[in-house]
């Protein structure tokens, strides 16, 4: 029996950050996120940023970045991708689990919060898996979902 390698959160560096730059999600998904490079310059030029490599073993798969407001609780998921080739396989699941437990450790966050455009191909229902629910709010043509971290999670 085979074990399956684990999934982590690392730190970009210099050692990584061309391997982080170089995961793309497929050719149709390409407009529901921007390239890691664009996200990764993005994170460098705000405070509130919060990013990381995500990786399966020792192999780069992915990529997180939070808006984050520790003090006022508020955190806000900004990009999550996983590579093409990764995609289907419960990564992004896991990924996803370790970005929600980093955020539960801060006893002042209540909620998770991201945006999505509501079309065919988004992530809606990987969301939605996770009990993230439409507020009925928008920014930026997109729509705001939540997840309340008071709640037990049902996955």
């Amino acid at each position: 029996m085979s074990i399956e390698p684990k999934i982590s959160l690392r730190l970009i560096t210099g050692r990584n950050v061309i391997s982080i730059c170089d995961l793309s999600v497929s050719e149709r998904q390409g407009r529901f996120v921007a390239p890691n490079a664009v996200s990764i310059a993005q994170a460098y030029f705000s405070k509130s940023a919060w990013f990381r490599a995500i990786y399966l073993g020792e192999t780069p798969i992915g990529f997180v970045m939070l808006a984050e407001s520790p003090k006022r609780g508020r955190y806000f998921l900004w990009r999550f991708m996983i590579d093409a080739n990764y995609q289907g396989k419960g990564y992004g699941a896991k990924a996803l689990g370790l970005v929600i437990n980093h955020v539960k450790r801060n006893p002042r966050a209540k909620a998770l919060f991201l945006s999505i455009r509501r079309e065919t191909g988004s992530a809606e229902g990987f969301y939605r898996a996770f009990d993230f629910q439409f507020n009925g709010k928008m920014e930026d043509d997109e729509h705001i979902m939540k997840l309340d971290l008071s709640r037990p999670r049902s996955r």
